[in-house]
């Protein structure tokens, strides 16, 4: 009975189409140790070193996760924006939101910004009435630091 094989060239398609999506996906480098393992598999079929799917597929998952387990996270600090912030969070900043209720100085509430709903903190002194329009100062996390504006 004979084993069913993928062709070493097809390892590497499937790679270079996972590491493609990486690329076209906010995917935080999950999708791309996989495309890289699929990658190795294909040079390691092609030079003679496996033999089988089931070889093949196991040394597949053990790199993906090992790379996921061991590399990631010095990934994500090396190419990680400085300041710790998202190039998405900076985007709201100086943005104008609509607070839901009335928020006092210091206190934690629901703003509308962009058509969804936020959490917000009043970091200004002077209190948001409800309906009130507010500015974006800064964003930490999903909290919004807003401001009457």
């Amino acid at each position: 009975m004979e084993e069913f094989s993928v062709s070493w060239w097809l390892w590497i398609v499937i790679g270079i189409v996972l590491l493609a999506g990486e690329i076209l996906t906010p995917g935080g480098f999950y999708i791309f140790f996989f495309g890289a393992s699929a990658v190795c598999v294909g040079l390691l079929k092609l030079l003679g070193f496996t033999q089988g799917l089931a070889t093949e597929g196991l040394l597949f998952a053990g790199l993906a996760v090992c790379g996921v387990a061991f590399l990631r996270k010095p990934l994500m600090e090396k190419f990680q924006p400085k300041g710790g912030s998202h190039p998405d969070e900076d985007r709201l900043v100086g943005e104008t939101a609509i607070a839901a209720q009335e928020l006092a100085p210091g206190a934690f509430g629901k703003v509308e910004l962009r058509g969804s709903m936020w959490n917000a903190m009043n970091a200004g002194e002077a209190p948001i009435e409800a309906a009130g329009r507010c500015r974006v100062e800064r964003v930490e996390g999903l909290t919004l630091h807003v401001r009457r504006a």
